[in-house]
């Protein structure tokens, strides 16, 4: 039987892409989002067997989309699409639960493989990440603390997208009072006082593209 598979990407063109290239393996492609947010939704509705999430997307980053998903539909097993090979990005993806980690650029190579080692139950990182994280993740290295907590950064990108604390509030469906304490006290932990340090913050944990 063909693994179910849903799409997560931002960018129409590159779903597309990559629908034709997994139904041409075989696979079947049961959903496709375009924002975190509408992943995490789909794989509590479809429960599909792997998620492919692009790293940058709006409303939830894929990191965040796929903590959640692996919570709402435990069996959907989570193969990252990312631009980044820097240490932080693959480690944080480990650590949220994530099995592939893949290069964008190397797509067309590498997906079908690393679709069929996650369902597998194994790990698979793009050669491009360095052997260091990978020692680090099987030597279980702690990583600093996450400061925030998954709400926290999940404000955190909306506010650096742009939105006012009411669309934060709408979006996460919490009172306009709940989101402004959010705020504050995310910038209390961080000790980051004005909206444009936040943005500088949220771009470099790769939760927001610049």
């Amino acid at each position: 039987m063909s693994l179910h598979i849903l799409l997560a990407d931002d960018h129409l063109i590159v779903r597309q892409g990559l629908k034709v290239l997994l139904e041409r393996e075989g696979f079947n492609v049961v959903g496709e989002a375009s924002d975190g947010r509408e992943a995490v939704r789909l794989a509590q509705e479809l429960s599909p067997d792997i998620a492919l999430l692009d790293l940058t997307m709006p409303l939830l980053n894929g990191i965040d989309a796929g903590r959640a998903m692996i919570q709402a539909s435990p069996k959907t097993k989570i193969v990252l699409l990312t631009m980044h090979t820097e240490d932080h990005y693959v480690l944080e993806a480990l650590r949220a639960g994530i099995k592939g980690y893949i290069l964008k650029t190397k797509a067309a190579e590498e997906l079908v493989e690393a679709i069929q080692e996650v369902s597998r139950g194994k790990l698979y990182l793009t050669p491009g990440v360095s052997e260091a994280v990978v020692q680090a993740y099987l030597a279980k290295t702690e990583l600093p603390p996450e400061p925030l907590s998954p709400r926290e950064r999940e404000v955190l990108q909306l506010v650096a997208e742009g939105k006012t604390t009411k669309e934060v509030a709408v979006v996460l469906g919490i009172s306009v009072k709940t989101a402004e304490s959010h705020r504050t006290r995310i910038m209390e932990k961080l000790d980051i006082h004005e909206t444009a340090s936040l943005v500088r913050y949220a771009i470099r944990r790769g939760l927001v593209q610049p």
